[in-house]
């Protein structure tokens, strides 16, 4: 074998190995990222106000502009037994004015149950400019039979909505809740006895 061919086969050995670290590599990252994909994705809506829903903020708006917007309040369940709705249907306020509004919901079931809600502002590009203060998405609520609770939601709506072009003149943001049910992790079952007297099981 001559050098020059001995250093091609070294170097297609090379390749093939860096291709395999590559494809071990790259299906490794896939798995990883199907773990992390829900708790990234709903992590991401919730501050950047994707795909429609609301960001989460910490501060009130500095500026309110006399122009208003109505903002309607929409509720429903999806397999948790409960009556849930807004206490009030819509609300007017001045784009940058802060206001509360609240959410109640009733068990109409006899023994305790738990939900969790997500929600969605259409149409979806105001998303990013309706802001949430106080809110009970994404957080556990467990009610008990009969139990009603009232869940509060403290938002205002982004004076900067009036500089995009296709939202300028919006008069009306709906924001939407959706409570599904949380299943209850069952406890790991004890694992059964095993009959060490192997004579009860010879029938002598």
């Amino acid at each position: 074998m001559s050098g020059e061919q001995g250093s091609q086969k070294s170097a297609a050995g090379n390749r093939n190995r860096n291709a395999a670290i590559l494809c071990v590599a790259v299906v490794g990252g896939m798995v990883g990222m199907a773990y992390a994909a829900v708790p990234l994705y709903q992590l991401f809506c919730q501050v950047t106000g994707y795909g429609g829903t609301t960001q989460r903020v910490e501060q009130y708006s500095d500026t309110i502009l006399d122009q208003t917007i109505t903002v309607r309040f929409d509720a429903n369940t999806n397999g948790v037994p409960w009556e849930f709705q807004p206490k009030q249907r819509e609300v007017t306020l001045r784009l940058g004015e802060t206001k509360q509004i609240s959410y109640v919901s009733r068990n109409l079931s006899n023994v305790p149950t738990s939900g969790t809600a997500t929600f969605n502002v259409s149409p979806a590009r105001a998303g990013a400019y309706f802001n949430k203060v106080e809110c009970f998405c994404f957080t556990e609520q467990e009610l008990q039979p009969g139990q009603s609770y009232d869940m509060p939601v403290v938002f205002f709506v982004d004076p900067e909505i009036v500089n995009v072009p296709e939202l300028k003149n919006l008069k009306t943001i709906t924001l939407s809740y959706t409570f599904f049910p949380l299943e209850k992790k069952a406890p790991v079952a004890a694992a059964p006895k095993t009959n060490t007297n192997q004579n009860e099981n010879l029938g002598g």
